[in-house]
């Protein structure tokens, strides 16, 4: 088989795979230059991106503004010509700043997820940044589509659909997480392709779908293209990589985890279901433990910080320095499936290899 570029808008990607945004700073300017040097797309995730600023706790907009420019450009020096993305989360705060930010820092394309980016074409108007939704039902896909196209005569130019064994913050219900599968990527990609149709008629060009969540060896790539998918979304099998901007210990958890009993479902104190790695922290959440704070990011528009029994934000922020006892890191399902080092290269030869074989 032949391994298909995959072309979004102007943009083409030697190999048809999307890096997955991953914060807080698991998926910065190392991580993203190295997978946009290899072929595929690099993504940095913006959320709380300028943690560690000092002048984060002065201003948290400018940090977050200054460290996305000093990102961006070194993973563009790493690239060597490569594409790099941005994730930006439609939940914080400052999600119109941080597009802002992303469209003069130079990123290539915005992934927006974590709500409905309702308003994101306005945003990237008259510039040449690509913007492709991040979604998890059908539904989703057509009323952003429906939306873009009613305000704006727009269409995204690409659709990541996240199904539910991904990591993070995740669009479903735990009822639904619970009894995700490693088909029910591929039954929503049907549904997707689907939805999408009418809108690719009236656009009068194709919106590539990149499907995620549960994606870990080139034979799940070539179900997937096969399937209809233009590429992947992988987040997780990154995390592993020399390359990866989160600690050795952060790494290391992952490398320790044996089965898939090692990943939960949380309920997180921003509103939404979310997968993560099982520790002790989490475990004396679970048990009603209440860890008193103070919010200090106020970087969620739908977090309570009275009533929450963490701050996720220094929760993650710990996590990626290696902090566990007051931390946690957010992973796929498949996350067990780690079991070493290696560098962004190595992987994305060892996943050509197994689609050219296949």
């Amino acid at each position: 088989m032949k391994i298909p570029e995959l072309n979004i808008g102007s943009l083409t990607a030697r190999m048809p795979i999307v890096q997955g945004g991953m914060g807080v700073g698991i998926s910065m300017s190392g991580l993203a230059g190295a997978v946009a040097k290899a072929g595929g797309i690099g993504v940095i995730s913006t959320v709380g991106i300028g943690f560690y600023l000092p002048e984060i706790y002065v201003d948290q907009v400018k940090a977050n503004i200054k460290a996305l420019h000093e990102q961006i450009s070194l993973a563009r020096q790493k690239a060597a010509g490569g594409i790099v993305g941005v994730n930006i989360m439609v939940a914080i705060r400052e999600f119109e700043e941080m597009v802002k930010a992303s469209i003069s820092a130079g990123a290539d394309i915005i992934f927006a997820g974590a709500g409905l980016p309702t308003d994101l074409p306005a945003l990237v108007e008259g510039t040449k940044v690509l913007i492709a939704p991040i979604i998890s039902s059908a539904k989703a896909a057509s009323v952003i589509s429906r939306a873009w196209s009613k305000r704006y005569n727009r269409y995204p130019d690409a659709i990541v659909l996240e199904g539910p064994l991904a990591g993070g913050h995740l669009g479903f219900s735990v009822e639904d997480l619970e009894q995700g599968d490693e088909s029910s990527l591929g039954t929503l990609l049907d549904d997707v392709l689907s939805a999408m149709k009418p809108f690719e008629e009236a656009a009068q060009r194709a919106i590539p779908i990149i499907a995620g969540g549960g994606v870990w060896s080139g034979a799940d790539i070539v179900k997937l293209l096969r399937r209809g998918a233009s590429g992947v979304q992988m987040a997780t099998r990154f995390v592993t990589t020399h390359e990866c901007d989160a600690s050795i210990g952060f790494k290391q958890a992952y490398l320790d985890a044996s089965s898939v009993d090692d990943t939960m479902i949380i309920r997180s104190p921003v509103g939404m279901p979310g997968r993560a790695l099982r520790n002790h922290f989490l475990e004396r959440v679970s048990d009603g433990a209440t860890i008193p704070t103070e919010c200090r990011h106020t970087c969620l528009k739908t977090c309570k910080p009275l009533e929450a029994p963490y701050c996720i934000a220094k929760a993650l922020i710990n996590a990626q320095q290696g902090f566990f006892d007051a931390g946690f890191p957010f992973a796929g399902a498949n996350a067990w499936r780690c079991n070493e080092i290696v560098s962004v290269q190595e992987l994305m030869d060892e996943l050509a290899r197994e689609i050219e074989e296949l």
